[in-house]
């Protein structure tokens, strides 16, 4: 393609790519997405081409690879064009049947819809279905319609048309207004008014100034990002280059996680291809305005999202946060004025652009406009990308998006924000989900992480992960995130194990209180918030934990026994023979028992006694009966056989 000079030449080259697109042409639609990979997505992408090879259909049949939906366990996801069939968790198996049916016959493959598994009906439509139907998919709606290694396809669907909207209808202040009348906060974890961090910056003095985009979401679970740089490169490229305009900067960051390799590579080839035509560089669509972007890998370190981290290890060094005297918009890589925004933030300037801020303002709720992406994940039936609009409820996203909790287990808490996060409890169900709201409950909405809890779930020990985990990634710089996560760390260790004292919950609540004041950046500021939240609404779990030395959720292994109920031994030996110390004692036709000196309490024993027999369970806080005299063993079970 030749390079664009002018927003004329981009409206030509998108009608000529319609023009030569056959609306009802077949074509496959398989997604190549980290998740959907996993899955084994590139065996059934080249099943799909040599079938089609052998049926004498190339040529006639395109093939697209596109990115992440969002129904990851349903993965690899395949759609059949122009009829817009969904079919999940297709194998390379599948494939011979798909062609044979659905592209030469028009025949549906039943077994590869979407199953509803409570009344057993398929759904061949994506709006159908359940876990899509209460979304409502502005960013991630065009994963399934774009390859991402290809420019043509976000230009058919009227890709960088608010670029060229901005560079030639519209003042960088006239974008400033349109942004700060949308309202749109920052998705990268503070909820941060965009409007005012551009503006911070474009007024800022000193040059050059730099815009950035941070794809280092570190969350466990969380993908958020990773997804639309994935699937929609040029969506946050362009709203990058939108804001590099508004605020006058000539050079941009893309700053991706290493462990990133695809959004990488899809970047990269974004980047190059924007360069060719026009799009990037000098002279944008010959508006005079220059623009050039570069991408850094980030070392992984979870601190190096925070914002002056990254900025630090852009300057190639360490990623350590710095004190913010000065915001980073007035001062940030190499001491000049910087805006960093997340992926997701970016992706949603051409919307506004081309849709209005009023259309945008319009939705979610007053102080939280617009959409948000959420990792829905933990003891929720649907589990993946969700994007809805700001305002739904924790209870509708877990119930109706999610499907409710795994098994018919009673819910028992939802952290929100990622490891920094807060743990909302059952009487917060139908709390909105915004900025403020989760605020108020001690919670936050971080970039997006969502993990749902059952009634399994230990708040202790789930407290201990966290905190082990942020202990683990603080860079260490600062006292009360470095010393206090550490005797956190070390006072929780105890409790779970069951050496906890009478003075560890109010230590606990200091210690989180310390942090959360004095701490450096956000992660040590944040850092106590799944202490505080678990201390407010799960303080008899503690308690329990210290006093009576019992885990209420039967989780924490130090406080939690084996037994094996004579009444309900069935002498099957399977938990005999899977015990891997030989703590299990007994022989055929002999009821088992359990030597509480050798158990290691791994719960094998547990999960494989048959579910007909129950014979197995778990105590805790109480003592375990005395094992049954080997002598007697027999004895009751021939009494059991033969009661007569």
């Amino acid at each position: 393609m030749n390079k664009l000079k002018s927003p004329s030449d981009l409206e030509k080259l998108r009608k000529d790519i319609l023009t030569k697109r056959d609306p009802k042409r077949l074509a496959i639609s398989v997604c190549v997405s980290t998740g959907c990979q996993a899955l084994g997505a590139q065996k059934v992408l080249e099943a799909f081409k040599e079938e089609i090879r052998k049926h004498g259909l190339k040529g006639e049949v395109d093939i697209k690879e596109t990115g992440c939906l969002g129904f990851c366990e349903k993965g690899p996801r395949v759609v059949i064009y122009p009829e817009e069939v969904f079919y999940f968790q297709v194998k390379p198996t599948d494939v011979p049947e798909i062609v044979s049916k659905t592209l030469i016959n028009n025949e549906i493959v039943e077994r590869l819809l979407y199953t509803d598994p409570t009344t057993g009906e398929t759904t061949r439509h994506l709006s159908e279905i359940p876990f899509y139907k209460y979304q409502n998919r502005l960013l991630l709606g065009n994963n399934n319609k774009i390859d991402p290694k290809e420019i043509k396809d976000y230009i058919a669907l009227g890709g960088y048309a608010a670029l060229a909207k901005v560079l030639f209808q519209m003042t960088p202040e006239q974008v400033l207004e349109e942004i700060r009348k949308s309202k749109l906060r920052g998705r990268g974890g503070g909820g941060f008014p965009t409007h005012r961090k551009w503006e911070s910056t474009r007024n800022a003095p000193g040059e050059p100034k730099y815009v950035i985009v941070n794809c280092d979401e570190g969350d466990p679970g969380a993908f958020m990002n990773r997804a639309l740089m994935e699937g929609n490169p040029h969506s946050i490229l362009e709203g990058l280059i939108i804001g590099a305009y508004a605020i006058g900067s000539h050079e941009g960051f893309n700053y991706v996680r290493q462990e990133y390799p695809l959004a990488v590579e899809n970047m990269e080839i974004a980047i190059k291809q924007a360069e060719n035509i026009g799009l990037l560089g000098k002279d944008i669509l010959g508006s005079g305005f220059d623009f050039e972007v570069k991408l850094h890998r980030g070392a992984g370190a979870f601190v190096s999202g925070e914002s002056s981290a990254l900025m630090t290890a852009i300057e190639g060094n360490v990623g350590e946060p710095r004190p913010k005297y000065v915001h980073t918009s007035e001062k940030g890589i190499w001491g000049k004025p910087s805006t960093l925004n997340n992926v997701e933030t970016w992706a949603n300037i051409p919307l506004i652009i081309n849709n209005g801020a009023e259309w945008f303002a319009s939705i979610g709720t007053a102080g939280s406009t617009g959409t948000k992406i959420f990792a829905l994940a933990g003891k929720v039936n649907n589990t993946g990308l969700v994007e809805v609009p700001m305002g739904l409820t924790l209870r509708d996203i877990i119930y109706k998006v999610g499907g409710g909790i795994r098994n018919r287990k009673k819910f028992k808490g939802v952290q929100t924000g990622g490891p920094s996060g807060g743990v909302i409890p059952e009487q917060y169900l139908d709390s909105p989900v915004d900025f403020d709201e989760l605020k108020k409950l001690g919670s936050m909405m971080g970039s997006g992480g969502m993990i749902v809890m059952d009634e399994d779930t230990c708040m202790v020990e789930l407290a201990r992960y966290f905190v082990n985990f942020l202990c683990d990634e603080s860079c260490g710089k600062c006292v009360p995130c470095r010393e206090g996560l550490k005797q956190a760390r070390k006072i929780l260790n105890g409790i779970v194990a069951g050496k906890g004292e009478e003075e560890d919950i109010k230590t606990l609540g200091e210690i989180a209180e310390v942090t959360s004041v004095s701490s450096l950046c956000a992660l040590g500021t944040t850092s106590a918030n799944p202490l505080l939240t678990t201390l407010r609404y799960f303080k008899d779990e503690y308690e329990a934990h210290i006093y009576e030395k019992r885990c209420p959720a039967l989780m924490c292994k130090e406080l939690i026994s084996y037994y094996i109920n004579p009444e309900k031994c069935q002498a099957c030996m399977i938990c005999f023979r899977n015990c891997p110390v030989d703590a299990v004692i007994g022989e055929k036709r002999e009821i088992h028992v359990i030597d509480q000196s050798k158990c290691i309490k791994c719960g094998s024993c547990y999960d494989l006694c048959p579910p007909k027999f129950e014979a197995v369970t778990i105590m805790s806080g109480e003592p375990v009966p005395p094992p049954i005299p080997k002598e007697e063993r027999l004895v009751k079970r021939v009494r059991k056989e033969n009661p007569d």
